[in-house]
């Protein structure tokens, strides 16, 4: 039990420094990413945000605090996580592929003024990777978050935010961070008025 407190205190103190270098490294990326969100909300646009596993998670968490609230007791905004549907996933990755189970979706959600967000801790994940090219295709503002060097995730997002560190551990509590971050930001500012 000595030696867990030892180590608890050692992921902290990563954890802590890791956020902090992801800010300092990427605050201009993320400020821009929480505009092209606010701007998207206020011209009638939504989000949509996919990823795997925790990234999946991470969808949905984000997509609960913008449709139900985050912070302000407010009306609903907006935001779909396109990894819940069992039916339509399975339905894509039995009939074509797995790589397609984002495409697809952003093909029959996504207009010309929306946002698509794609989660990836690598950002080599095949079918987030497609699901932001497809978004991109149609007009969608395409935002990846990702970490370690960003992997493809650059040629496919028009904005990217990589957290510094090759710890997936660590990169999904900085994306934790980040989706709570823009969740008040933007909040915040659609209901200023």
């Amino acid at each position: 039990m000595e030696n867990w407190q030892k180590q608890a205190q050692k992921i902290l103190e990563e954890s802590l420094a890791v956020k902090k270098a992801f800010w300092e490294k990427q605050k201009g990326n993320i400020l821009r990413s929480a505009e092209e969100i606010l701007r998207a909300l206020k011209a009638g646009g939504k989000l949509l945000i996919f990823g795997n596993g925790g990234s999946a998670a991470d969808a949905q968490h984000m997509a609960a605090e913008f449709v139900n609230r985050f912070r302000l007791e407010r009306l609903p905004l907006p935001a779909i996580a396109l990894t819940t549907d069992t039916s339509i996933l399975t339905a894509i990755a039995n009939d074509y592929d797995f790589s397609q189970v984002f495409s697809k979706q952003v093909k029959a959600l996504g207009h010309p003024g929306d946002v698509a967000l794609g989660i990836s801790t690598s950002g080599n994940s095949e079918n987030v990777l497609q699901g932001l090219a497809t978004a991109r295709e149609l007009g969608l503002f395409t935002i990846g978050l990702t970490g370690g060097d960003g992997g493809k995730m650059p040629s496919y997002a028009d904005l990217v935010i990589t957290v510094p560190s090759r710890e997936t551990p660590r990169i999904q509590e900085a994306h934790i961070f980040y989706i709570h971050l823009v969740c008040e930001l933007v909040e915040e500012a659609y209901f200023a008025s």
